[in-house]
């Protein structure tokens, strides 16, 4: 089984994740940001993965730290779990509709942090959850975990039906790419590594 479980402590946090690549998609988040917890649920959902993340932090402050240190978190549990991507298909890609928002998704693991993403002009707050902390969230899990991660928003209006099927996108892409394809022996590179 490829799992891995990641503590990260600082002054602002302290972040549990634990990720089972081979999983059923059996979820349990709880990171003090009710959007965010909604949000990390569908990415473990519908990735298949089994994820776990518990999180403490300063969210009298704010949200931003919490958030900020999961998504990190993850990044690194995602990277770790993966090992040395023996036998993964390295790419995967979805298009998710939601309504009415259409979202495409394309990742490769890459073993480079690359992050593209576009999306409409949305309204700030979800309830209480700052929607200025979208981007940011795929930056952090893409440093993390050294992929190369495309998110376009093709068609929306609705801010949490925008969030919603990003996440929901990027973990039918994410499903694929770390999906083991009997085809590919070692490394998926001609270089020899990722």
């Amino acid at each position: 089984m490829r799992k891995a479980r990641v503590e990260r402590k600082t002054k602002e946090s302290h972040v549990l994740v634990e990720l089972n690549l081979d999983g059923d998609g059996s979820i349990s988040v709880d990171t003090g940001v009710p959007f965010f917890d909604h949000m990390m649920s569908q990415l473990g959902k519908h990735s298949g993965f089994n994820l776990t993340i518990k999180t403490t932090g300063d969210i009298d402050v704010d949200s931003h730290h919490s958030v900020e240190d999961t998504a990190l978190a993850f990044g690194q549990a995602l990277r770790e779990a993966l090992g040395d991507k023996a036998g993964i298909r390295r790419f995967g890609d979805s298009m998710v509709p939601l309504d009415e928002v259409l979202v495409q998704a394309a990742v490769d693991l890459s073993g480079r942090a690359y992050l593209v993403h576009r999306q409409p002009e949305i309204v700030e707050l979800i309830g209480t959850f700052d929607t200025t902390l979208g981007k940011h969230i795929w930056e952090s899990i893409v440093a993390e975990a050294h992929i190369a991660l495309h998110i376009r928003v093709l068609e929306g209006r609705n801010a949490h039906h925008v969030f919603e099927a990003q996440f929901k996108a990027v973990a039918r892409a994410l499903r694929d790419a770390v999906s083991l394809d009997g085809r590919v022996s070692g490394i998926p590179s001609t270089k020899g590594s990722l």
